[in-house]
């Protein structure tokens, strides 16, 4: 492992705004801050919004930017990834910003019923070969649904037709309320408000990359209760 991973693992140690659970932690229940967020970690009664495989957290520390009066917390499990958006919340002095280093499956082990508003999922893994891995598929949005709020919306932001497709197609079965829809978003961006044009047009390391290679860019928010 490289001298600049071990430097970020051992920053994001000394963080007081990222949560990295042992799976013993996890299995005995000890993610104390469950059903808990806003008045133990936030200290506030703001909405909560969930970036699930942030990355480097561009989305994570975008939003918390722009909008103080909410509360946002990142969650992936590559600690040198999301060692750059908690240095950044931390240089900026941003209070409503937390991330936690954890597998994305033990996510309803942090959170409890109607404790979160709003999920966003920015470049997520397609997944080609484990259509049950795809943070859109049904075994994902029922582990959503035990803590997203009634009318909570999630977002899907992805270069993938694979997955993007995949997750049209669990809408439909499904029944999902679909908001806005686009197989090419910034074609079709100007039919969305000014605030989401600009939470739209943060781009993370990864959007940047799948660009430069002639990517399109899809984008859907959608309800699922």
């Amino acid at each position: 492992m490289g001298k600049n991973k071990l430097f970020k693992f051992a920053e994001i140690k000394k963080m007081s705004h990222v949560f990295e659970p042992t799976m013993e932690d996890i299995r005995d229940g000890m993610t104390e801050w469950k059903g808990k967020w806003c008045e133990r970690i936030f200290q506030n009664e703001h909405p909560i919004t969930l970036e699930l495989g942030c990355g480097k957290g561009e989305y994570t520390v975008g939003m918390a930017r722009k909008y103080p009066n909410r509360n946002f917390i990142g969650v992936d499990i590559k600690g040198n990834r999301i060692f750059v958006g908690a240095k950044q919340a931390l240089d900026e002095g941003l209070e409503n910003v937390f991330f936690i280093r954890t597998k994305i499956d033990m996510i309803t082990h942090f959170f409890d019923k109607d404790e979160v508003d709003e999920i966003w999922l920015t470049f997520s893994d397609p997944q080609p070969n484990k259509p049950n891995k795809r943070l859109t598929s049904r075994s994902f949005i029922e582990r959503y649904l035990q803590f997203l709020k009634p009318n909570g919306i999630i977002h899907l932001k992805t270069d993938s037709d694979l997955l993007f497709e995949s997750t049209q197609k669990e809408i439909g079965e499904y029944k999902y309320n679909v908001l806005f829809s686009s197989d090419d978003i910034y074609r079709d961006i100007t039919q969305l408000s000014p605030d989401e044009q600009e939470i739209l047009s943060f781009k993370t390391h990864y959007e940047k990359l799948f660009v430069s290679r002639g990517s399109v860019i899809k984008y859907c928010k959608f309800r699922v209760g």
